[in-house]
């Protein structure tokens, strides 16, 4: 399934590749995750267009 860049970075930035493995698929499991809610919040008014800089994992 296509993820748009912006959304992509920052699954890698919030999980690890085995994270996103186990929930591979199922964006449901994502959405539902607390650590996404901040940015889905914030990415929900943006045009499909739209880019930021995306933080890095600490």
């Amino acid at each position: 399934m296509p993820v748009h860049p912006i959304c992509h970075r920052t699954l890698h930035a919030t999980f690890t590749n085995h994270e996103l493995g186990r929930m591979a698929g199922n964006g449901e499991a994502l959405a539902g995750r607390a650590e996404l809610a901040p940015f889905l919040r914030w990415i929900a008014d943006k045009p499909p267009d739209f880019h930021a800089p995306t933080r890095r994992r600490k």
